[in-house]
């Protein structure tokens, strides 16, 4: 075996192409310069389509937790109410966010494996009346939901004043997003999940709506303060040292994406889920989310007593060299998460339940080889 060979199928960081780390090794430009600025403009104008907006697209050197707090920091002051939708880890990480700040947190919370309704939504914002935001997660990672944030976004443009801000950091770039169609006001994502990227990238689009509340406020941030950026933008440069090296290989992702077709990267997505699912079904493993809320990037299996998730993690780490995700904070040993994004293909998906499959049987868990790879092989070939 190969060791340096890493199957990666974690919901994040997703692999590299290696057309993007050749374009990542680069020699170094000067970040003030004419070549490094109109490349800025080049890769924030591409990029728009990927989140549905006529709007600037900035980018951030810095994780997409940087985006998250720079959503919060630029749009709401200490005593400002918000509510925060909660299906997972990353939609208690924008509440901790906001709390940091004094902000009046309404949790509107659902267990893991669900998804925020709009029923749901509809009547907490009645009872909340005072919201300046509401945050929302497009895809929980920590779950494998991927929350219906148009019919979100209708109710709380119907039923409210406030603004509605989408951490799309582990979808962006694999699902649709139409952030002007659908009145999002605020949307962040990160590099390193479908934009195949290591991680130290951030982007964050801001509607018109949400820029009138961003003038009234001087955040209590200063690297994160967005008003910096906008500024900077108009310059075709960025407030603070950029990623340099980062954006080589975002001028090389756009152009994949663009190769590619939007429309096709994201139906390459819900085939690959479609194609996980059928599996794990396949094989009998209870899949977390009901079909409707599925995420096309991660599929996350609870096998509850039939056998023991972390020893399969580690069977398919040490002898094959897979590697899958487990379970975060109450359901970390729990249960196991299988990433499906960016740099993956119906090959790739393939491969990797077929050592499930074996490394099932290798921990004593009876199944009918083959069984998960031809469920998996159905969908491909009805696909076309």
């Amino acid at each position: 075996m190969f060791k340096e060979k890493i199957i990666l199928r974690i919901p994040g960081p997703t692999p590299i192409p290696p057309r993007v780390q050749q374009a990542m090794n680069r020699p170094m430009i000067g970040h003030r310069s004419g070549q490094f600025s109109q490349m800025l403009s080049d890769v924030a104008e591409k990029i728009k389509p990927a989140f549905g907006t006529a709007q600037q697209v900035y980018v951030i050197a810095g994780s997409g937790t940087s985006a998250l707090e720079m959503s919060v920091v630029n749009t709401l002051q200490a005593g400002d109410e918000a509510i925060v939708t909660i299906s997972g880890a990353f939609g208690e990480r924008f509440a901790k966010i906001c709390e940091r700040y004094q902000i009046k947190v309404h949790r509107l919370e659902v267990a893991w494996g669900e998804a925020i309704t709009p029923e749901l939504l509809q009547d907490f914002l009645v009872q909340h009346p005072m919201a300046k935001a509401v945050f929302a997660t497009y895809c929980e990672t920590s779950s494998g939901v991927l929350n219906p944030i148009p019919e979100l976004s209708k109710v709380v443009k119907k039923h409210s004043n406030a603004l509605f801000i989408v951490d799309a950091v582990s979808c962006l770039g694999a699902v649709p997003c139409e952030m002007d169609e659908w009145g999002l006001d605020i949307v962040v994502t990160g590099s390193q999940k479908a934009f195949m990227l290591p991680t130290g990238l951030a982007f964050i689009a801001v509607s018109q709506q949400a820029w009138k509340r961003i003038e009234q406020i001087t955040p209590q941030a200063f690297y994160l303060d967005l008003k910096a950026y906008r500024k900077s933008m108009a310059d075709q440069t960025t407030p603070y040292t950029p990623a340099v090296s980062l954006v080589f290989g975002l001028e090389e992702v756009v152009a994949m994406l663009d190769e590619e077709g939007l429309p096709q990267v994201f139906a390459r997505h819900e085939l690959m889920k479609n194609m996980t699912r059928a599996a794990m079904r396949a094989l009998g493993l209870p899949l977390m989310t009901e079909d409707e809320y599925a995420s096309p990037t991660v599929t996350s299996v609870d096998p509850g007593d039939l056998f023991d998730a972390e020893e399969l993690r580690k069977i398919l780490r040490t002898k094959y060299n897979v590697v899958i995700a487990g379970g975060q904070q109450h359901l970390k040993g729990r249960i196991f998460r299988i990433g499906h994004m960016g740099y993956c293909d119906p090959q790739d998906v393939l491969t990797v339940i077929s050592l499930i499959e074996v490394s099932l049987q290798q921990i004593g868990y009876e199944i009918t080889l083959g069984a998960g790879v031809r469920a998996a092989q159905e969908v491909l070939i009805q696909h076309g």
